[in-house]
């Protein structure tokens, strides 16, 4: 029991040094105005496209002051495909600058803005499928943006992504949800690059694949 208990604490302390990507982008999710800015930046994560892009494009938009449904809806089609390019994010240039405008669009007429929305939510289920409503915005999106929202939004409680599960598995962890931000980023950065060797915890690997 005591060597569980000691594998527990080395896998939790590990984890715990993997800065989730709002943490990364210097977010406080406890502000609105930075809960709306993480909605923005999953919605370009969401797509296939490196973290390393999505996470420098975000930054363009901040850049360009383009954070709040107003500046977005202000700047316009071409705008947004200006910046979208600036940031790396060419293959999905067009339709994501057509999908923001839809989105912002809706978000305002529908709501007035994003903590209005998950006020008018009955419960967890119903906040996904109002998010779900949104032009572009589908299941990936979704879990992006709300397991950042656990514990500051009262319905924010997505299920683990199957990414997270399997990454837990891997590593013998039950406690998903609380990890769930850091399992994903040790899925995307270690298992799939294969830098096993370099991995933080792949003492702890079922795998035991670390060439």
């Amino acid at each position: 029991m005591k060597k569980e208990g000691e594998k527990f604490l080395t896998v939790n302390s590990q984890l715990g040094k993997l800065r989730s990507y709002a943490e990364e982008l210097g977010l406080n999710l406890t502000k609105p105005e930075d809960r709306f800015k993480w909605f923005l930046a999953s919605i370009l994560f969401a797509k296939r496209i490196s973290a390393e892009i999505a996470n420098k494009t975000f930054r363009k938009f901040e850049d360009a002051g383009l954070t709040t449904p107003d500046s977005i809806l202000d700047a316009g089609w071409d705008r947004l495909v200006e910046v979208l390019d600036s940031g790396g994010y060419v293959r999905y240039d067009f339709s994501t600058a057509s999908n923001l405008l839809a989105i912002m669009k809706d978000l305002k007429k529908k709501y007035g803005d994003l903590e209005k929305l998950h006020q008018q939510s009955n419960s967890p289920s119903d906040l996904e499928k109002k998010l779900m409503e949104f032009k572009g915005v589908g299941p990936v999106c979704v879990n992006i943006f709300l397991r950042e929202l656990r514990g500051k939004w009262e319905k924010a409680k997505p299920k683990p992504s199957k990414m997270a599960i399997e990454t837990a598995q891997k590593i013998g962890l039950e406690d998903i949800e609380t990890h769930e931000s850091a399992l994903v980023r040790l899925n995307l950065e270690y298992c799939k690059k294969r830098k096993c060797l370099n991995c933080p915890v792949q003492s702890h690997c079922a795998s035991k694949k670390h060439g």
